[in-house]
C-alpha cells in the first residue's frame, strides 16, 4: 500500500476529482462519492477483493448510526410545517424581541426552526416574514435575509438531530445529549454575530431593489384549525428534551432504574420515534394536507439525504483504511497546527468546494472522528470544530445559495456579500466558542 506523503497527495487528488465530477460534470454527489471511494481504494493499494467490503462497510456503519434518525427527522419536520407550528414559533420569537430587534428574533427563530426542518424548506417557509418585517421596521430586507439564512444554516450544521451534526457526534463517539447542549452554546453567539450584527452592518451598505413576494398558503397547506404557540414549542422541543433526559439521568442517577428508563426513551432513535408518533397524534387536528402526501414528500427527501450521507461515510472509510490518519498526526506535530483548527479547515474546504454542509461534516468526521483520542482532544470539541467548519462559505455550487438568492431577491454579488460572508463569520464565531469551551477542559462534563 501507498505510505507517507503520497497518501496526502492521493487524498488531495481524490478531493479534486470529487469536486470536478460534482461541480463541472454535474454528477449526482452520491454517484461521485461512491465512484471516488472505489477509485481511491484501488489507487492507495487496497487489494481489489477487499475494496468493495471497505466501501460498503463504511456506508453501512454510517447509516447504522443515523439512517433511522434521518427518516424520522424529515417526517417530524413535515408535520411541524404542515400544522402551522413553524409559523407560530416564528411569530412568538419575533414578538418577544420587538420591532427594532426583530432581525435578532428572526435569526434565533431560524436557529430553532432548523433543528427539525431542513434549511431549504425552512427558508422558504419563513421567507414570507421578511417583507412585512422590513416594511414595519424600516430595516433593510438584506438584514432580514442575512439573519434568517445564517440562523438556519448554523443550526443545520451544529445542532442535532439535524443529520450532519448527528453523523459528527456518531463518528467522534461523543455523548449526543452533551453534544446538543454545547452545540447550542456555540450556535447562539454564532447566529447573533453572523446573522444579526453582520446582517445590520451589510444591510446598511447594500441597496436592495428586489420585491419579495408575500406568498399565501395553498389550500393543501391551510390548517384545519389554528395551533397554539405553546403546543408548537412543546412539539419542537420534545425530541431534544427526551435525548437530554438520557444524558442528565446518566450523570445524576447512574446505574438506577430511573436512568435505565430514561436511557431507553432518551436513546436518539427512540426519542425521535416517540416524537414522530406524538406529532402524528397531537398535530393531526391542525393538518389539512393528506397524510400520504406528507409521508411521500418526507421519504423522497430522506432518501436522497440518506444516500449522500452513507456515500460520504464510505469515502471516509477508505481514507481511514489508508492510514492517512496516523500520517496526519505525525505531520501535524511538525506543522504545529492545533487539531481543532485543522478539523475546522478540513470541513470548511469541503463545505466551500462541494456545496454541501452535510457531505463536508460526514466526510471530515469520518476521517478525523476516530482520531480524537490520539489527537488528545475532547471528541465533543473536535466534533463541534468540524460542525463550525460546515457553517460558512456557501458558494453558487450550493443549493442553499440559490434559495437565499431567489427568495431574498438578491443579485449574485449581494448574495455573496450577505449570505456567504455572513455564514463565514458565523462559522468563525462558532470556532471561537469551541476554543472558549476548551478552556474548561476537565471542569465541564465531556470537555
Amino acid at each position: 500500500m501507498v505510505t507517507g506523503n503520497m497518501l496526502i497527495v492521493i487524498f488531495l487528488l481524490s478531493l479534486a476529482v470529487l469536486f470536478f465530477l460534482i461541480l463541472k460534470l454535474k454528477l449526482e454527489p452520491f454517484l461521485a462519492l461512491i465512484g471516488v471511494a472505489f477509485a481511491t481504494a484501488l489507487v492507495i493499494g487496497i487489494p481489489v477483493k477487499e475494496a468493495p467490503a471497505i466501501v460498503t462497510t463504511g456506508f453501512g456503519n454510517t447509516l447504522a448510526g443515523v439512517g433511522i434518525l434521518i427518516g424520522l427527522g424529515v417526517i417530524f419536520g413535515q408535520f411541524l410545517a404542515a400544522s402551522g407550528a413553524i409559523e407560530k414559533i416564528a411569530q412568538a420569537v419575533l414578538k418577544v424581541f420587538g420591532i427594532q430587534k426583530s432581525p435578532a428574533g428572526l435569526a434565533l427563530t431560524g436557529s430553532a426552526v432548523s433543528i427539525p426542518v431542513f434549511f431549504d424548506a425552512a427558508f422558504v417557509i419563513l421567507s414570507g416574514l421578511i417583507k412585512s418585517l422590513s416594511k414595519k421596521t424600516g430595516i433593510s430586507i438584506v438584514s432580514f435575509v442575512t439573519a434568517l439564512g445564517v440562523g438556519l444554516i448554523v443550526s443545520h450544521s451544529m445542532i442535532a438531530p439535524t443529520p450532519g451534526p448527528l453523523v459528527v457526534a456518531e463518528n467522534t463517539k461523543a455523548d449526543l445529549g452533551l453534544f446538543i447542549l454545547y452545540g447550542l452554546i456555540c450556535a447562539i453567539p454564532a447566529t447573533l454575530i453572523g446573522g444579526y450584527v453582520y446582517g445590520l452592518f451589510i444591510g446598511k451598505r447594500i441597496q436592495h431593489h428586489g420585491e419579495i413576494e408575500e406568498t399565501e398558503p395553498t389550500a393543501s397547506a391551510t390548517a384545519k384549525k389554528e395551533i397554539s404557540t405553546s403546543l408548537s414549542f412543546i412539539m419542537l422541543a420534545l425530541p431534544i428534551l427526551l435525548i437530554l433526559t438520557n444524558t442528565v439521568s446518566q450523570l445524576l442517577l447512574p446505574d438506577t432504574a430511573i436512568a435505565t428508563f430514561f436511557g431507553f426513551i432518551g436513546e436518539k432513535n427512540i426519542a425521535l420515534f416517540i416524537s414522530v408518533i406524538a406529532a402524528m397524534i397531537v398535530l393531526s387536528p391542525y393538518i389539512s394536507a393528506p397524510k400520504k402526501a406528507l409521508y411521500s414528500e418526507a421519504m423522497s427527501s430522506a432518501g436522497i439525504i440518506i444516500l449522500i450521507t452513507g456515500a460520504g461515510g464510505a469515502f471516509g472509510a477508505v481514507i481511514n483504511q489508508s492510514g492517512i490518519g496516523d500520517h496526519l498526526i505525525a505531520t501535524m506535530q511538525s506543522w504545529s497546527i492545533p487539531a481543532l483548527l485543522l478539523a475546522f479547515i478540513f470541513s470548511q474546504i469541503l463545505r466551500a468546494s462541494l456545496g454541501s454542509a452535510t457531505v463536508a461534516l460526514v466526510t471530515t468526521s469520518s476521517i478525523m472522528g476516530p482520531l480524537a483520542h490520539d489527537l488528545g482532544v475532547s471528541p465533543i470539541l473536535l466534533g463541534l470544530a468540524i460542525c463550525a467548519g460546515g457553517v460558512g462559505l456557501s458558494l453558487p455550487n450550493d443549493s442553499g445559495f440559490w434559495v437565499v438568492n431567489k427568495f431574498g431577491k438578491l443579485t449574485i454579488s449581494q448574495t455573496l456579500k450577505a449570505w456567504t460572508v455572513g455564514g463565514f463569520l458565523a462559522g468563525m464565531s462558532a470556532l471561537v466558542m469551541v476554543y472558549i469551551l476548551s478552556l474548561f477542559t476537565g471542569i465541564l462534563p465531556g470537555i
